[in-house]
């Protein structure tokens, strides 16, 4: 493995003081990025890799391991300041890493009056989400650690759950928990998303003919329609997009390696498109020929279906800066027209969001995002249902008729 760069942690106070432990940026042998700790030694903190190297043997996405990285270097710098070994770690220590991360003081200091905070409580969640998953890991290993984690006993393993386990009121609760403010899913509005859409590409009737960037255009629809992740719209190859011919166009979401390191957060799916986005993605690949990439690639079929075309090695596979650039480049074309700071991930939420408010069953929606549990989408979407069904409620007489003529009410 071979260093890329270092990731800076929050706070003066800290970069003063633990500027030695850090989260460091990885490049392992198969050209895949990934991160680890590193300790005032320069060398990676052994409990730290244990856990990570855990994480990247079970197929963690390459972002929650940074972000598990990131948490786990802000605990040690913690646990650093109060000169305190991770294996004796006690509750008093985790409710004051919340202190720390949200003022950036030393724990000897006493904030006078009311300071913004540097870290939002979401973000503050996060952190002590993956210093609780650090902590459950090495106590599956069998060691005695962090026995405040949990309360109720069964704190060496507290996933373990026995028979009947839910009506055993005593069973294991997490002790340390940051409460954040339930936030909506950012979503655009059809006529946001058509200005995006046109702004990359326009169909000219006179000429019977598009102008623009037909790719960009396309790569916004298919994120409109199919609520597709940015790494997975990227990863697609035209042998996963299966053309109607007289039947429902679809397109497979396949788990493969992807040369920008790029995942597939979940397994493989079939996902149906719409005609005018098949007949769309036709145009495109008519575009491709024309522009010479049958014959410039050895398999067309295995290719990317985004490819670069007036930027970098031609017919190479999109990488996802270039999508970023492009949203900068829009938002500023588009202005007030759309919200300063959508991103392409604000497509899946507003298709989720969409099917849900159009009525479609919330178990269809979670297999077509691709969520593994449907709990994930209820847990995600649930002000667009918890919304819905106080709206059905809004005609009292009509849901009340039963009760009435229970009562008397209504001959």
């Amino acid at each position: 493995m071979s260093n890329i760069r270092s990731t800076p942690i929050i706070g003066d106070v800290q970069e003063r003081t633990n500027a030695m432990i850090r989260v460091q940026s990885v490049a392992s042998t198969n050209d895949e990025r990934t991160w680890t700790v590193l300790g005032r030694d320069h060398l990676p903190l052994p409990a730290v890799e244990l856990y990570l190297e855990h994480l990247r043997q079970t197929r963690a996405s390459p972002n929650t391991i940074r972000s598990y990285a990131r948490a786990l270097a802000l605990w040690f710098q913690y646990l650093d300041l109060l000169k305190r070994p991770w294996e004796d770690a006690r509750l008093e220590d985790a409710t004051g890493y919340i202190a720390w991360l949200r003022t950036g003081l030393h724990p000897d200091v006493v904030p006078i009056g009311d300071m913004p905070p540097r870290m939002a409580d979401s973000t503050i969640a996060t952190r002590i989400h993956g210093m609780q998953s650090f902590y459950t890991f090495h106590q599956w290993r069998g060691l005695e650690v962090a026995p405040w984690l949990y309360s109720g006993g069964a704190a060496r393993n507290p996933s373990y759950r026995p028979f009947l386990h839910h009506v055993n009121h005593r069973r294991p609760q997490v002790t340390i928990r940051v409460r954040s403010k339930r936030t909506t899913p950012p979503t655009l509005t059809p006529r946001q998303i058509e200005a995006i859409k046109d702004s990359c590409a326009r169909f000219d009737e006179a000429s019977r003919s598009w102008s623009g960037c037909l790719r960009d255009r396309l790569l916004f629809q298919l994120l409109e329609e199919t609520g597709l992740r940015i790494g997975e719209a990227l990863s697609l190859q035209h042998r996963d997009w299966h053309v109607g011919r007289g039947e429902n166009p679809f397109i497979e979401v396949v788990p493969r390696r992807n040369p920008h390191g790029l995942r597939q957060k979940s397994g493989y799916r079939k996902v149906y498109l719409s005609d005018a986005t098949d007949r769309l993605y036709g145009e495109y690949v008519w575009q491709l020929c024309d522009l010479g990439m049958a014959a410039a690639v050895d398999d067309m079929n295995r290719t990317s279906v985004f490819v670069n075309i007036n930027s970098g090695r031609t017919f190479a596979p999109l990488h996802p800066d270039t999508v970023y650039k492009l949203v900068d480049r829009l938002r500023k074309r588009l202005g007030t027209r759309v919200p300063a700071r959508w991103s392409p991930h604000w497509f899946r939420h507003t298709h989720a969001t969409a099917l849900l408010l159009s009525g479609t069953p919330v178990h269809v929606v979670s297999r077509r995002l691709g969520h593994r549990d449907v709990q994930t989408t209820l847990n995600t979407y649930a002000w667009v249902t918890e919304d819905e069904e106080l709206k059905s409620i809004a005609d009292w007489t009509r849901v009340t008729q039963t009760w009435r003529v229970q009562h008397g009410q209504i001959p």
